[in-house]
C-alpha cells in the first residue's frame, strides 16, 4: 500500500482550520497568523485578520501591545488572563496560552485562544454544586458553615448577638408517602421560596437536607427573632398548590441565640435542634427558644415588648386621673396623671405590668414624651373651660428624665400646649435624683428656672440625704403609701409621716400624702398639718369626662371629708 505524503504547509492549514479553539502566532512581536475561529470568535469575516506582514498590527485592537508584550515575556506554557475586543467593541474575557516554535528559520509565539466565557460558567456550576443544595438552589451544610462562621466573627467582634433557627416541617413524610416525592419537591421549592421572601440581605437560609431548613441571622436579637418565627410558621401555614393540590404545612421551629446558646456553630446547631424538638413536642406549629432562661416568663417579657411597639403605634395607650386635694379646704387643686394601656384583647393594662419593661428597652422615652404632651394639652384645656387654676403632675421615670433634650422636649410641650410652666409639676423618684447628682442638679436647675414645679415620689423609701434635698430645688414631698397604711396603727409610721411633714415646712416644701383610704388616715394627717393628699379615698383615678364632672362639682369642699 503506496503512502500518501501531504505537504507540511497543507497539513497547518487544514489543522488550524479545523481547529476549535483560537490560534495566533507572533513573530517579532508582530501577529503573522490568525485561524479561522479566532476571526469568528473576535467577530471578523474569513480572511479579515489575515494580510500581508508588512502591514500594521492585525491585532493592535483586539489585544493591546503592552498585553501582548507581557503574554511574550511569560513563562513558556503560563496561561494569562486577558480581556480581548471584538470587531463591535465588546469585552471578551479569555485564556492564553503562549509556547515558543519554530517555523523554518523563522523563531515564532504560537499562542492558543481559549474562550474564558465557557469556562467561567463551568466554574460557576462547579461552585454551584458544591456549596448550594440541587433541588431548591439554596445553600447547603458547606456553604452554611461559611456564612455561619462570619456571622458568629462579626458578633464578636462587635459584642452583638446572633440567632440560630432549626425549621422543620410537621409530617412531611405524609406528602411524600402519599403523593409521592415529585410533589414533596414541589411543596420544599414552595416553602423555600417563601422564607427567602422574609430574609434580609445578610440572613442566609440554607437547607440542611430532607424537610430541614436552618437560618442563620447575624446581629439579630431575641426579641426580633420571636418577630420572624412567628412569621415563618404564619407563611408556612398558608395553602400550596402543587399538582392540583392545596397543600397545607405546618413547621416547628428551634432558635438558639449567640453568645448565651453557645460560642459556635456546632453547639448552636444542637441547641436549636434541641429546642425544636421540644416545639414538636408541645405541639408542633410552634417555636422554642433554647436556653433555660427564655422561660415562659421572659417569652411573655418579649411578647410584652413587642405589644409596646404595637400600642405606640395604634395609639393604644390613655390617660386616667386621680384628683390632688388640699386637705384643709377639700378642694382639688390638681390633678395627677397615671398611664393606662387599653389592650384591645386583653382590656386595660397597669402600668405595673409594664413600665419595668418599657424602661429595661428604651420604650419609656417615646411612652413618656406621649404622656406628657397628652396631660398638658388636657390641663390646658380645662383651665381653658374655667376649671382652673389647676396644677398637671406627671411622673418622670430615671431613663426619660436623663434622655438627651429632655429640658427641650418640656420647653417644647408646654410651647405647643400653651400651659403655663408653674401648672405643670414633674414627679421624680429619689433614685432619679441620686444618678450622676451634679448632672441632675443642673437639669432641675433648668427645669426650676422655666418655672416648672419638682415632686420628689415616694419620699422616705430611698437612699438620699438631707444634704442632698437641701441642694436640689425641689417643691414638693410626697409621702410614700407604704407610710400612710398603717397610720393609726403603726406608732413607726405615724412618727416617720408626722416628721416628713415638719421637715418639709422648716424647707419651706409642700408635702403631700400618698395612698389615703380611710377616715381615719385623713384625720391624722390634718392634724399633723400635712397640707395635700391624694388616694382611694377620694378618687380612684378616672378618665378626662368624668375628671371635668369632679373639678365642676368639686365634691369634697361639702365637709364631709
Amino acid at each position: 500500500m503506496s503512502t500518501i505524503v501531504v505537504p507540511a504547509s497543507d497539513l497547518f492549514k487544514a489543522g488550524m482550520a479545523a481547529a476549535q479553539v483560537g490560534v495566533f502566532v507572533l513573530h517579532d512581536g508582530r501577529c503573522c497568523y490568525v485561524n479561522p475561529f479566532l476571526e469568528t470568535l473576535l467577530g471578523y469575516g474569513a480572511g479579515e485578520l489575515r494580510r500581508d506582514a508588512d502591514e500594521a498590527d492585525l491585532l493592535a485592537t483586539a489585544l493591546p501591545v503592552p498585553a501582548r508584550y507581557e503574554l511574550l515575556a511569560a513563562e513558556p506554557g503560563t496561561e494569562s488572563e486577558v480581556v480581548l475586543q471584538t470587531r463591535n467593541g465588546d469585552a471578551l474575557p479569555a485564556v492564553l496560552l503562549a509556547v515558543p516554535a519554530r517555523c523554518g528559520e523563522l523563531a515564532v509565539t504560537v499562542v492558543t485562544v481559549l474562550d474564558a466565557r465557557s469556562r467561567n460558567l463551568a466554574e460557576q456550576r462547579i461552585r454551584e454544586l458544591i456549596d448550594f443544595d440541587t433541588l431548591t438552589g439554596l445553600p447547603n451544610r458547606r456553604l452554611l458553615k461559611d456564612r455561619m462562621q462570619q456571622a458568629l466573627a462579626a458578633a464578636a467582634r462587635d459584642e452583638g448577638s446572633a440567632v440560630l433557627m432549626f425549621v422543620d416541617l410537621d409530617h412531611f413524610k405524609r406528602v411524600n408517602d402519599s403523593l409521592g416525592h415529585s410533589v414533596g419537591d414541589e411543596l420544599l421549592c414552595a416553602v423555600a421560596q417563601r422564607y427567602q421572601g422574609a430574609m434580609r440581605q445578610v440572613d442566609t437560609l440554607a437547607r440542611l437536607g430532607g424537610d430541614e431548613f436552618i437560618l442563620v441571622l447575624p446581629g439579630m436579637t431575641a426579641m426580633a427573632g420571636l418577630e420572624l418565627a412567628r412569621r415563618l410558621l404564619s407563611m408556612a401555614a398558608q395553602p400550596v398548590f402543587v399538582a392540583g393540590h392545596a397543600l397545607t404545612v405546618t413547621a416547628s421551629i428551634g432558635i438558639s441565640v449567640y453568645p448565651q446558646d453557645g460560642s459556635d456553630m456546632e453547639s448552636l446547631l444542637k441547641n436549636a435542634d434541641t429546642a425544636m424538638y421540644r416545639a414538636k413536642e408541645l405541639g408542633r406549629n410552634a417555636f422554642q427558644y433554647y436556653a433555660s432562661e427564655m422561660n415562659k416568663a421572659t417569652l411573655e417579657r418579649l411578647l410584652m415588648e413587642s405589644n409596646l411597639r404595637r400600642a405606640l403605634l395604634e395609639r393604644q395607650f390613655t390617660l386616667h386621673y386621680q384628683p390632688l386635694v388640699e386637705l384643709a379646704s377639700g378642694r382639688i387643686i390638681g390633678v395627677e396623671a397615671l398611664i393606662r394601656w387599653q389592650h384591645p384583647e386583653l382590656g386595660i393594662i397597669m402600668p405595673d405590668s409594664f413600665i419595668p419593661v418599657a424602661e429595661d428597652t428604651g420604650l419609656i422615652n417615646p411612652i413618656g414624651d406621649w404622656v406628657l404632651c397628652a396631660a398638658c394639652r388636657q390641663a390646658q384645656r380645662w383651665i381653658d373651660a374655667g376649671l382652673g387654676p389647676l396644677r398637671m403632675a406627671v411622673n418622670v421615670s430615671p431613663v426619660q428624665f436623663r434622655q438627651a433634650g429632655f429640658i427641650h422636649l418640656v420647653a417644647g410641650v408646654l410651647a405647643t400646649s400653651g400651659l403655663a410652666a408653674p401648672w405643670l409639676e414633674l414627679e421624680l423618684t429619689e433614685r432619679t435624683l441620686m444618678h450622676d447628682a451634679e448632672v441632675t442638679l443642673g437639669s432641675l436647675s433648668a427645669l426650676s428656672r422655666m418655672g416648672v414645679h419638682l415632686s420628689l415620689d415616694d419620699f422616705g423609701t430611698g437612699y438620699s440625704s438631707l444634704a442632698y434635698l437641701k441642694r436640689f430645688p425641689v417643691d414638693k414631698l410626697k409621702i410614700d403609701r407604704s407610710f400612710v397604711h398603717d397610720l393609726a396603727h403603726a406608732a413607726d409610721d405615724l412618727a416617720i409621716a408626722s416628721t416628713i411633714v415638719s421637715m418639709g415646712s422648716s424647707l419651706r416644701l409642700t408635702v403631700l400624702a400618698e395612698g389615703i383610704e380611710t377616715r381615719e388616715q385623713l384625720a391624722l394627717l390634718r392634724h399633723m398639718a400635712c397640707e395635700q393628699g391624694q388616694g382611694y379615698y377620694f378618687s380612684r383615678p378616672l378618665t378626662a369626662d368624668k375628671m371635668t364632672e369632679m373639678l365642676k362639682q368639686q365634691p369634697f369642699l361639702t365637709g364631709e371629708t
